[in-house]
This record gives structure tokens, C-alpha cells and sequence, in this order.
């Protein structure tokens, strides 16, 4: 049994929806479907789920809400007609959001938390339709039916772990499965969304309530590739990686998943599809706990900007008991988390997402590092850029690190920092974010070119 996933640009019209049936019907194994709210139909166009947060809003403050409604009803009124659907599943649409508008705004968080998951749950229960229309008998599955219970916080829901035993029920449905994304319900029957990746945060719990053979996640792309498409052209698509290698490259900036989306699927070992939509026969990128290491030791380069270094140095910090215990206390008192800590002994560099420090923050955080620390220097830089170097394979294959260094000083890129994990797996550097295309693709010729 396979469960498969469809984001949103996958289901924008009715179109694509009827691509989606035919990718169900090409393979029986497909059992499970899980689906997003229609996305974009273009880089201009609306998502659904944003015009529904429109709603959501103006029904709050009481403000006019016809425009907004019309929108929707539109978006939905159009992918109905393509599909050639009656009209009764618009005018189901309609009520549930007249519902959703009288509802209870006690709460203004659970109030809103109902009008994004209607996006997906709508969208389930018109591709039902649509399916059972077309001769593939299909059911939908709404998530309080199935069990799927979360933690009691709006827009950031923890699955409960009573729910993968609930939802193995799933596999007594002989109809294919037509499950919305992004949202579950509390144990008193309140809505409450997943964060971002919703809807492929769904897709890996039921792969792993349901103990899929495969986790399927079709997108708008072919593959995962091993740098960014629109910093280098064409490059190399990324045949298999590991879970690590995965969860390495998303933090780095890689935006195809969200790296915390998975781990349901990954904390049972189930291997993962990326597919595109629009050419299902490409072979795509596996995702898996264990791979043939071959003789290239990188996978992968990543980038990610808005980062600040904080530099304290003292001499004979190293010998100094508790050092790095206070200098963490402070972090914690100013609300600050860290991203990185590579030291020496007598200095170490502190990485922080540079949108935590306001300007009056980050005087009163340098002169604590200062005068509770007795440091003889602290200083601030901003507007940094990580660059990430992931691969299982750089373990088993020496100068890795030099082969990097190089390829950046030959194409003067001053580095700033370098940290390296102590699993082996990536190295990443520290430098001025102006430069971070121009290291992307130096990198990118020296490791796969």
C-alpha cells in the first residue's frame, strides 16, 4: 500500500486533477491520497488557502466578506466545470463556508485554524467526486473519522501518538482514500493546522499509521536537485539520498520539503518519492534510510542568508570552567537561539538568525558577552550567508574540506567560518551573503562538473 501526497500546484485546476487520476489508475498500489488546497495557476494568481486566511479575517473584524467569498467560490466553480461535476458539490462548498463565517470567534486562532484546513478539506471532498464520476470508486476520509488527534495549539499541531494506531484502521477501505492535508482535530473536537508543510506532514503520518510500503510526494518538479536551479542551470538531479542527507540540505535552504515534514515516515524507516505531477514518468528522488554510497562524496550544495556572527574572544577561555555554560545563559535570557558554535581555544563564534537582534537587542546582548564574561572583544557581523556541503560519501573519501576551500578562494570568496559536524555527513561555511550565488556555483563546478 502506497500513500501518495499532492501539493497544491498539483491541484490548482481541473487540469491537473485529472492528471492525478491518472497517475492513481497507472498503479493499484495507490491506496492512500492526500491532498493540498488548489495552489497557483500561475506566479500571479492566489492560493486558495490565502484567500481563505482573507475570509477568515474580514469575518473577524465584521468587515465586508462577499469579495473574498466570491473568490473562492470562483476558484472552486471553475475547477468543478472543467471536471464536469454537478453543481451540488459548489453549493456544499458554499455552505460549509457560511458555517465556517458564523462559527464561534471566541478564539480568534481556532476561529482561523478552520478556514485554512476547509482549503484541503473542501478540495478532498470535490476529488472524491470527481474520481467516484469517473468509474475509480473513491471515499472520502475526513481526519476526525480516522482518528488523526493533535496537541491543542493552532497553527503549530503535534500529532498524538494514539492516532497511527487508529489510523492503520485505513487499511480496511477498499475505495481509494481521498484524505485532506494540513490539519487534525483535538481530542475535545476543535480544528488545529500543522505548521508549514502542512499537508506533507499528513502524507508521512498516515505512511506511517497505515505502515505504507511507499510514501509518495508528487510536486512541480522532477527531482530534487543538488543545487539550486535558479542559481545554476540545469544542474544534476539527485537519484537517492539519505533521510540525514535530506534533513542536512532542508535546514541548509533546500525548499522542495520541509525537513520536520517527514520524520513520521522516516522514524518508521518508509522510503519516500518525490515526483512531479506534470511528468510522473521521470524517475524523481528517493529518500531512504540507507544508500549505495557511490564515488561522488557530495550530494549536495545548499544556501541560506539572513544569518549574523557574534565573535568573543579571551584568552585562555579554554581553561576557564563554565565559559560556554554562561554564554548560553545569556542567549537564553535575551530569547536567542543559536544555529552553530564552532570554537578554538581562546575564541568562538556564535550563528544566530540575524532577524532575532534588534538594534537595541544586540547592544544590550554585547555588552553583557562584554562585562559578565570579561571578554576582550566582542564583535557583531551581519549579513552572513551559510553555505552547506552534505554527502555520506565525504566519510570515506579524504580532502572534501580542501577540494571546498579551494574552489572559493579561487573565485575570492573570502570565508568568514567553517564548521564541520562530528557525524561526517556535511561542512559548512560562513560567508558575505553578496557572495552567495557566486560560491553556490563555484562549488557546484567543482564537486559536479
Amino acid at each position: 500500500m502506497n500513500v501518495i501526497k499532492f501539493g497544491g500546484s498539483s491541484l490548482a485546476s481541473g487540469e491537473q486533477i485529472k492528471k492525478v487520476l491518472q497517475i492513481i489508475m497507472d498503479d493499484p498500489n495507490r491506496k492512500i491520497v492526500v491532498v493540498s488546497a488548489p495552489g497557483k495557476r500561475s506566479p500571479a494568481d492566489e492560493k486558495v488557502t490565502d484567500l481563505l486566511i482573507n475570509l477568515g479575517i474580514a469575518a473577524l473584524k465584521g468587515q465586508e466578506i462577499e469579495k473574498e467569498m466570491a473568490k473562492i467560490l470562483s476558484r472552486y466553480r471553475l475547477i468543478a466545470e472543467e471536471l464536469e461535476l454537478d453543481s451540488v458539490i459548489i453549493e456544499e462548498i458554499k455552505a460549509n463556508l457560511l458555517e465556517l463565517v458564523n462559527g464561534d470567534k471566541m478564539n480568534p486562532d481556532y476561529y482561523l485554524d478552520s478556514f485554512k484546513a476547509s482549503g484541503e478539506d473542501n478540495n478532498a471532498k470535490l476529488i472524491a467526486a470527481y474520481f467516484n464520476k469517473e468509474g475509480l470508486p473513491a471515499r472520502y476520509v475526513n481526519p476526525r473519522e480516522a482518528g488523526l488527534y493533535v496537541t491543542d495549539e493552532p497553527g503549530n499541531a503535534q500529532i498524538l501518538a494514539e492516532s497511527y494506531k487508529n489510523l492503520y484502521q485505513l487499511r480496511k477501505i477498499k475505495e481509494i482514500i481521498i484524505f485532506p492535508g494540513f490539519f487534525g482535530y483535538t481530542k475535545s473536537g476543535k480544528i488545529c493546522t500543522f505548521s508549514r508543510g502542512g499537508s506533507d506532514i499528513t502524507g508521512a503520518i498516515l505512511a506511517n499509521g497505515v505502515q505504507a510500503s511507499l510514501y509518495e510526494n508528487f510536486t512541480d518538479v522532477d527531482a530534487i536537485y543538488v543545487a539550486n536551479p535558479s542559481v545554476v542551470m540545469n544542474p544534476c538531479a539527485i537519484k537517492e539520498l539519505t533521510y540525514r542527507e535530506m534533513r542536512e540540505l532542508s535546514y541548509a535552504g533546500f525548499s522542495v520539503l520541509h525537513d520536520e515534514a517527514l520524520y513520521p515516515a522516516f522514524k518508521e524507516g518508509i522510503p519516500v518519492q518525490i515526483k512531479n505531477t506534470n511528468n510522473p514518468k521521470a524517475p524523481g528522488t528517493s529518500i531512504l534510510k540507507k544508500r549505495q554510497l557511490a564515488d561522488q562524496e557530495v550530494v549536495g550544495i545548499a544556501s541560506s542568508t539572513g544569518f549574523c556572527s557574534i565573535y568573543i574572544e579571551k584568552y585562555l577561555m579554554n581553561r576557564e570552567i563554565g565559559f560556554g555554560r554562561r554564554v548560553l545563559e545569556i542567549l537564553e535570557d535575551q530569547n536567542l537561539s543559536y544555529e552553530h558554535m564552532p570554537s578554538g581555544i581562546d575564541d568562538l563564534t556564535i550563528i544566530l538568525r540575524e532577524n532575532q537582534l534588534s538594534e537595541k537587542g544586540q547592544h544590550v546582548l554585547i555588552n553583557r558577552l562584554k562585562n559578565e564574561l570579561s571578554a576582550d572583544s566582542v564583535v557583531v557581523e551581519g549579513n552572513l550567508a551559510l553555505i552547506m556541503i552534505v554527502g555520506e560519501g565525504m566519510r570515506q573519501n579524504s580532502g572534501t574540506m580542501s577540494k571546498a576551500a579551494t574552489a572559493l578562494t579561487r573565485n575570492h570568496i573570502n570565508i568568514e567560518m567553517v564548521n564541520q559536524g562530528a557525524s561526517e555527513v556535511s561542512f559548512m561555511f560562513g560567508i558575505s551573503a553578496d557572495q552567495e550565488e557566486q560560491a553556490v556555483k563555484a562549488l557546484y563546478h567543482a564537486f559536479f562538473e
